[in-house]
């Protein structure tokens, strides 16, 4: 099939690449010129044949709303708009309500996957109509994972960015964990190698993960992380996990200390946060802050 895909930064880039593995026509869309296959939105959805999917992979907040305002003036009824950015899922609804007064269809993404996407496949959450999911089908086949797993129909709009919420705030809660251990087996002196007490995890424990493996490649770059400054930024999903439990009654202690554990992050330099920064960056990309140096 034919999609347009809007934004092809670190993940929307690979997730072009992807698709057109797949066999599939990727027509992507980005405000730097060097990664674009055309020069506007509207040369975009002029190049697809109706009925048209657009996929969304931009920044949460204004520029995803304004350009799910641009596509609404652009697409036809039939259409379909899919949001894969981190937006809060308050605001699919509102997506959704705004295009269906012009016969327009929108689903909602959460996409899990960061850096190694392109080589492992995306994890995928989404929400919508089974009709509109449908449409959208064979692009999430191409995207998921080998397998039977790392692809679901969350529920209704707004379902798939908020599984991708919990997703992330559970990931919060298991990197600080990691976090205060590692930085509790650095303290003691008896203890002559953190990192490969990490691998020895690796295989045959119960907290073996991707997210341990992430760390002992993070150790194997800078065994004490003592290049990176323990800083470590929210991407905002964690907080609306938690203000989610609040407004639900559902508590989240270990979700709600990790989230708090960044927010120290931020007035001195936290040991534990130089793990986080690490795995924010093995998996994501994320940009680190580098430690200062020595005088």
């Amino acid at each position: 099939m034919q999609l347009g895909l809007i934004g092809l930064g670190k993940m929307g880039g690979n997730m072009r690449e992807r698709i057109r593995r797949a066999g599939h026509t990727v027509v992507g869309y980005d405000r730097d010129p060097a990664l674009s296959d055309v020069t506007s939105l509207k040369e975009l959805v002029g190049s697809l044949a109706a009925p048209r999917v657009v996929w969304v992979m931009v920044p949460a907040g204004g520029p995803t709303q304004s350009t799910v305002d641009e596509l609404a003036e652009l697409l036809e009824p039939g259409d379909i708009v899919v949001d894969g950015g981190n937006s809060r899922w308050a605001d699919d609804e509102k997506h959704a309500a705004d295009l269906a007064q012009k016969g327009i269809g929108f689903v909602d993404c959460g996409v899990s996957g960061g850096v190694w996407g392109l080589q492992n496949g995306y994890a995928l959450m989404y929400g919508g109509s089974v009709e509109d999911v449908a449409k959208v089908k064979p692009i999430f086949d191409a995207l998921k994972p080998e397998g039977d797993f790392g692809s679901v129909h969350a529920g209704k709009v707004g379902a798939g960015h908020f599984a991708k919420m919990v997703h992330n705030g559970i990931e919060y809660a298991m990197m600080q964990a990691y976090a205060e251990g590692w930085e509790l087996l650095e303290a003691v002196d008896s203890v002559t190698d953190v990192r490969e007490i990490f691998r020895s995890w690796k295989e045959g424990t119960v907290i073996r993960s991707w997210l341990l493996d992430l760390a002992v490649d993070a150790l194997d770059k800078d065994e004490h992380l003592g290049k990176l400054k323990g800083f470590a930024a929210d991407s905002g999903e964690g907080r609306w996990t938690v203000e989610a439990a609040i407004d639900h009654a559902v508590p989240l202690p270990a979700i709600t200390a990790s989230l708090f554990a960044r927010f120290a992050s931020r007035q001195d330099d936290s040991p534990q946060m130089k793990m986080i920064a690490a795995l924010r960056n093995e998996f994501g990309g994320h940009a680190t802050t580098a430690a200062a140096k020595p005088d």
